[in-house]
């Protein structure tokens, strides 16, 4: 039975954010700790009245406190570089590289001394943890993109597949004509092309090539997924033996609706988290 695009198109979520989307408290966590020792020891110098002769005793004492310094910058690399009147400098806070004097004028430039001696903060350790807690929400990205995954890979697991024996995650295309000696060169490019899908399902008489994305706003990489997609399927279609499948859903599609509509027409195998939640992973990998 033809589907309803446009009623299929209203299950569509906002988002699909789980608990710890939103910042992952245990690495939080675990970064403050990697260096509590050190931050400890720097926090003798909150509210020091000559705080350039006591972070330099401290140096010559306790050298590793340097690899605290980035993170006080909200800085994730060991090294940073900067540019004044004198020219351009490379500090590295993983090593000591310079000399005691230049990475205390580095403090005192940058503001840490400033920042510590006027008790603009009571305790380094709350301090870190609320710049990694900063920091870390800037990982949303990444850990959305995985979102989806991780869900269609729960369903998949739910219709009693298991990993590496007949599901596979993140396969080229010459490990599935490796692996199971099927002719791909019409979605390669004759061989040119490589490309990796996201899951690989197999039953005893498909292979099922499954690509995934959840897009929570619309831009124009929607409208050239869905070409990629349109074409691919046309592609796929020739392959005896092997089906492409796209789960894909979120609000962006909202705005590239049209092309969408053009990939739902001709690949039956489109399905949302709504097809999920019904059952279609049981219905489909038959």
């Amino acid at each position: 039975m033809k589907r309803d695009f446009y009623k299929w198109l209203d299950t569509f979520r906002e988002s699909i954010a789980t608990y710890s989307y939103y910042v992952d408290f245990e690495k939080v966590y675990e970064n403050v700790d990697s260096i509590k020792v050190e931050l400890n020891i720097l926090n003798s110098l909150i509210g020091s009245k000559n705080i350039k002769t006591d972070f330099e005793k401290i140096l010559q004492k306790y050298p590793e406190t340097l690899k605290c310094v980035p993170i006080l910058l909200a800085v994730r690399n060991s090294e940073i570089s900067v540019t004044d009147e004198s020219g351009s400098f490379n500090f590295d806070f993983a090593t000591q590289t310079r000399s005691i004097a230049e990475y205390s004028k580095f403090m005192e430039k940058s503001g840490l001394f400033n920042l510590l001696s006027n008790h603009l903060v009571n305790n380094l350790v709350d301090y870190v943890t609320g710049v990694e807690t900063g920091l870390d929400s800037n990982g949303r990205k990444n850990r959305g993109g995985h979102l989806m995954e991780d869900l269609v890979e729960g369903y998949i697991q739910k219709a009693g597949f298991v990993k590496d024996k007949n599901y596979f995650k993140e396969m080229y295309i010459h490990e599935i004509t490796s692996k199971w000696g099927i002719d791909l060169s019409a979605i390669s490019n004759q061989g040119k092309m490589e490309k990796r899908f996201d899951f690989v399902v197999k039953t005893d008489k498909m292979i099922y090539a499954i690509e995934i994305n959840f897009y929570g706003s619309g831009g124009s990489k929607l409208n050239e997924t869905s070409r990629s997609y349109k074409t691919l399927s046309a592609e796929a279609d020739t392959i005896d033996g092997f089906t492409f499948v796209w789960f894909t859903d979120g609000k962006g599609w909202i705005s590239a609706r049209n092309n969408l509509e053009e990939t739902f027409d001709v690949l039956d195998t489109i399905y949302c988290i709504k097809d999920m939640e019904n059952g279609i992973m049981k219905e489909l990998f038959k």
